[in-house]
């Protein structure tokens, strides 16, 4: 055995597979789908959301890989495999968890619906008077916005859009006997199913339009109709010498639409001819064919849950305002300059908090500056209204605007656009970087000096996700944060590098040195029999560099509980490596989305929150901000979420050595405990303790 080839296996024995580990996130999500426990339109969506995050894997994850075998690059994964071996082993699971959704759909998820009066069904499902019906709208509504496109002299085989979902359809002139391949796009314009009779039948638009192919194809035969989808590779390339950052991010999105295909969906009813025909003319091979058994695209099942029936969803949840932030807007500063607040979204209002800090900065007449970050943000978002009203009213109002957030850059140019037109200052940041940190940062004269107030967050400046994702941000007046963050916006807004950061911890400078020499000072006490013990909460823990520090930790004697719900390829488990670390992942009504860090060596603890994921792209390739956790009561709110995290029962998947997730499942007489229900209560008594004073 080659010493390349040892190398190889040894790696893989002590790091689970990046792609592999992102696939089993699907299957987890799924079990969510599966749980009877969850209110059955909440049960669709989570299925719905299972395709959406497949069709983003694809786009990204195998299409890199893909161009990896393509180009002959023979690079293995820290794991230790060939991108061959990773895209085979990909496959297999992603068609076993691809059955797994058709089979919940079919089987379980539909039957329930129709239990509810909600019927999904075919055109053959359809009564007479409902067939009318249905012809009636056909006629109105679907026909006229057709476009058959035929194959043939003079007529090549037409582009077909990534995530599109089509019509493949072979026809026959019953005089000449000539076939050909006819291509029918599902309008994108319309909703994905119809709704027919007074039961309010449901029909996927596909299957309409394939009963009334003959409209399309007049006296012609219809020899074969199957549904097809292909994904196309979406991930953009920006160079690193660009002169024009949003000039190259619009070029690099033009040429996404023209991506490689990396997938192709088809119906499994389809014929050897017509799957041999599309694999040709769309450049695929056959291990890129993904057969589906029912329909396709389940995403579009999402669109279920705007249906009125509020007993099939959860409660709705109204985030609580915290009393120090329920004062008028201009007392904001004064709370924070009084003592650090923290918020946990979406139990705590984003708009009285964020968006208050934000709102108050515009108007205040004594804040001078106002400046933020902008990664991902929504359309009702206050953030963009406000640097726009803080210019107007004469502030220096910053935003930094980062262009290549994947598929938000389309967003993202039209809000730097709109805010420089507005009067304020839009920078676009580094081509070969991107900023992912969360922070805003007001100046603000205050007698014959000015003070800076912060806000720092673990998630976006995004309404609508703060309603949905769970995220921590910390408001704070400490002069040397405040000044730290400041030193950061020079750097991103001008040119020269920080010299020195008094105590945060930023990205690509001393954020993963910081955190190593944490790990390794809990390891040290650890070793000298202290009581030491590292808890952290990510989305995706892969840097090889961390893991290898944890594992030491670990064999030093310190116990290390890890939260990360997405990605991890850290092996739990392993005797004289890894048996002191336990890995589990939270999924359930909130994206779990924060980054909390905790360091504990005997009575001694350090706490962290920011933007950044435990990944080589976080830790050296962005602009990230972790900051330490100082105030007595916001390191107790921070305590009190790891308690509630790691006490879950019900909602916690185990991360086992082979890379497979356990659900967690209450003992015998053991109260049901989920960490989001909790903090839902805990919102609750506070809020009719404040409605009693």
């Amino acid at each position: 055995m080659s010493t390349t080839q040892r190398l190889s296996e040894a790696a893989a024995a002590v790091l689970l597979n990046r792609e592999l580990s992102a696939l089993e996130l699907n299957a987890r999500v799924l079990g969510l789908a599966a749980d009877e426990n969850e209110p059955l339109l909440e049960r669709v969506k989570f299925c719905g959301i299972v395709s959406s995050i497949l069709d983003e894997f694809f786009m990204v994850r195998v299409a890199g890989l893909l161009d990896q075998v393509l180009s002959g690059i023979a690079v293995r994964s820290p794991d230790g495999r060939p991108p061959q071996q990773t895209l085979d082993e990909i496959r297999v699971r992603a068609l076993d968890i691809t059955e797994q959704e058709s089979h919940l759909w079919r089987e379980r998820l539909s039957p329930a619906l129709a239990a509810e009066g909600i019927v999904v069904g075919t055109v053959d499902d359809a009564k007479p008077a409902e067939l009318d019906e249905l012809e009636s709208l056909f006629r109105r509504q679907i026909y006229p916005v057709l476009t058959p496109l035929a194959v043939g002299a003079g007529q090549p085989f037409p582009y077909i859009s990534g995530l599109s979902l089509s019509l493949g359809v072979v026809v026959r002139d019953p005089e000449s006997g000539e076939e050909r391949f006819a291509r029918v796009k599902v309008p994108e314009v319309l909703d994905r199913f119809v709704r027919i009779g007074s039961r309010g039948l449901l029909i996927p638009l596909e299957s309409v339009i394939a009963h009334f192919l003959p409209w399309l194809f007049p006296e012609m035969e219809i020899l074969e109709r199957t549904a097809f989808r292909v994904t196309r590779d979406g991930d953009t390339e920006i160079s690193d010498d660009a002169d024009d950052l949003l000039e190259a991010v619009e070029s690099e999105l033009q040429k996404r639409r023209f991506g490689a295909v990396v997938r192709l969906e088809v119906s499994d009813s389809i014929s050897p001819a017509m799957r041999a025909r599309l694999q040709e003319r769309l450049g695929v091979g056959a291990d890129s064919v993904y057969p589906v058994k029912g329909m396709l695209d389940l995403a579009d099942v999402g669109q279920l849950y705007a249906l009125d029936r509020p007993d099939l969803k959860y409660e709705t949840w109204v985030p609580y305002t915290q009393r120090r932030l329920a004062a008028p807007s201009e007392d904001i500063f004064t709370e924070i300059a009084q003592r650090d607040i923290v918020v946990q979204h979406p139990y705590d209002s984003f708009t009285s908090s964020v968006e208050a800090f934000v709102r108050a900065a515009s108007v205040d007449e004594r804040v001078v500056t106002l400046k933020t970050t902008v990664y991902r943000t929504s359309h009702d978002s206050a953030l963009a209204p406000a640097l726009m009203v803080a210019a107007e009213n004469g502030k220096q109002s910053v935003c930094v605007v980062e262009l290549k957030a994947r598929f938000d850059e389309r967003r993202n140019i039209g809000w730097a656009r709109s805010l420089e037109q507005a009067g304020v200052h839009v920078v676009y940041g580094f081509p070969d970087m991107k900023i992912h940190a969360k922070t805003t940062l007001v100046v603000r004269r205050e007698g014959d000096e000015l003070k800076r107030y912060v806000h720092i967050g673990t998630g976006n400046y995004h309404a609508t996700t703060a309603r949905i994702y769970e995220d921590v941000g910390l408001f704070t007046a400490d002069p040397d944060i405040a000044a730290d963050v400041a030193d950061l916006f020079n750097f991103v807004t001008g040119f020269g590098r920080p010299q020195r950061f008094r105590k945060i911890l930023a990205a690509p400078f001393n954020l993963k040195k910081g955190l190593i020499e944490q790990i390794r000072a809990v390891a040290a006490a650890a070793a000298a029999g202290k009581r030491a013990n590292i808890k952290i909460k990510v989305n995706n823990l892969t840097d090889p560099d961390i893991v290898d520090e944890l594992y030491r930790a670990s064999q030093a004697g310190a116990q290390i509980d890890l939260i990360v719900r997405a990605i991890c390829t850290l092996v739990p488990g392993i005797e004289g490596l890894s048996e002191n670390i336990r890995v589990r992942s939270i999924l359930g009504r909130f994206l779990e989305h924060s980054r909390l860090f905790r360091f504990e060596i005997e009575d001694e603890r350090t706490y962290f929150l920011g933007s950044a994921d435990l990944m080589p792209r976080n830790l050296a390739h962005r602009i990230e901000v972790v900051v330490p956790v100082e105030d007595v009561h916001v390191r107790n709110e921070l305590e009190s979420m790891f308690k509630a995290l790691l006490a879950d029962n019900a909602q916690a998947w185990i991360l086992r050595r082979d890379g497979s997730w356990t659900r967690l499942r209450p003992k015998k007489g053991e109260r049901r405990r989920t960490a989001q229900a909790v903090f839902m209560r805990r919102r609750e008594r506070a809020r009719r303790l404040a409605r009693t004073h």
